[in-house]
């Protein structure tokens, strides 16, 4: 932490020393920001993308509204789940997701 303090406090025109010390920190602050919140982001997508292009007839899933049905047709860009005995809903394939039940459990 005492790192931090002392790029933070250096004066601007104390010499290239520091500068480069501050350019170090900004890079390695931007290399952290991308593997802990970029990287998952863009993998968490890739796999929302991939479960949507799968879904099938017969499948289980929730709408992101926390409605729970099994898909009856598919089609382009929508959804048509059956959320009771003959009640038909078309749903965005946007807002679909995998039944909790089906997803595999978070690592500890």
């Amino acid at each position: 932490m005492s790192f931090l303090f002392q790029i933070l406090a250096a004066p601007a025109g104390s010499g290239g020393a520091a500068g480069m010390q501050s350019l170090i920190f900004l890079l390695l602050i931007i290399v952290v920001f991308y593997f802990f919140m970029i990287r998952p982001q863009m993998k968490k997508q890739k796999e929302a993308t991939n479960f949507r292009n799968a879904m099938k007839k017969g499948d289980k899933v929730t709408t992101t509204g926390g409605i729970y049905g099994k898909i009856n047709d598919v089609k382009d860009r929508t959804v048509t789940l059956e959320i009771a005995d003959n009640v038909l809903v078309k749903v965005d394939k946007t807002a679909v997701t995998a039944e909790p039940s089906e997803q595999t459990p978070a690592k500890k």
